[in-house]
């Protein structure tokens, strides 16, 4: 991939770069841009792990340039409760690999650092980043939807959004939080009825509920993830998808 590649403007995924070398930022930014992941920068050690307590990042990339910093932030990641299962890499120089696989590095960006270099490593990893972004990814679509309780009547509503744990919906009737209910629902493009006991897990007046799924069958889970991934999929920018494509060497 060459630095000219267009721009991409949308972004499907986010990252969280510490590093404070000029350079380095700029290729690794561009890079992960052309892949439509959004890039944080942040130069101190103290900023980037209160970045880790408070939002979540599909990928954390740390530069070992920065010595101890480096592997307190990367440790800290896999600690952290939001970004524990983000996809991470260091940048090394050889000599720092072992170091950084130690930390807990999955991916290694080898210095001297090139555009294509780091493309290789992104493209390896953009997989995982894609399954990191779907365990938290919310669909926003409004569809039919019924929920149904233990001796109480069938309550019609709609979707708000659906994710791979829980759905938001918009109901006429006050739902109690704690309560077990069955919600089921016709997703877009699949031939079986999603049906599942939940929770109710909050209530804001005057219609907005969120459940929580209890009991999906193994089944039921692939089959949500796949269709919440290609909801994903279909958000990703053409420039992008076409690096996907067999034969597609940049």
């Amino acid at each position: 991939m060459s630095s000219s590649a267009p721009v991409v403007s949308a972004s499907v995924a986010s990252a969280l770069l510490f590093s404070n070398d000029p350079a380095t930022i700029g290729q690794i930014a561009e890079s992960l841009r052309q892949l439509a992941i959004s890039v944080e920068v942040r130069t101190e050690a103290g900023v980037a792990l209160r970045m880790l307590s408070e939002r979540k990042f599909e990928a954390v990339i740390v530069d070992f340039q920065l010595g101890l910093e480096a592997e307190v932030v990367l440790r800290k990641a896999h600690l952290s409760p939001s970004n524990r299962t983000a996809v991470t890499f260091a940048i090394t120089h050889q000599d720092e690999v072992a170091v950084a696989r130690r930390a807990g590095s999955g991916f290694v960006l080898e210095r001297p650092l090139t555009f294509d270099s780091i493309s290789r490593t992104v493209r390896a990893s953009y997989g995982l980043i894609i399954r990191e972004r779907r365990r938290y990814f919310r669909c926003p679509i409004v569809i039919p939807a019924v929920l149904r309780q233990h001796a109480a009547p069938e309550i019609h509503c709609h979707t708000v959004n659906i994710s791979e744990g829980g759905v938001a919906v918009n109901t006429p009737t006050p739902l109690q939080p704690g309560v077990r209910t069955i919600i089921s629902f016709d997703l877009p493009g699949l031939k079986s009825r999603f049906e599942t006991e939940s929770i109710i897990c909050w209530y804001k007046e005057p219609d907005r509920a969120g459940l929580q799924y209890l009991s999906l069958l193994l089944a039921q889970l692939s089959e949500l993830q796949g269709w919440l991934s290609s909801k994903i999929e279909e958000s990703l920018p053409k420039s992008v998808m076409e690096k996907f494509q067999p034969g597609e060497n940049r």
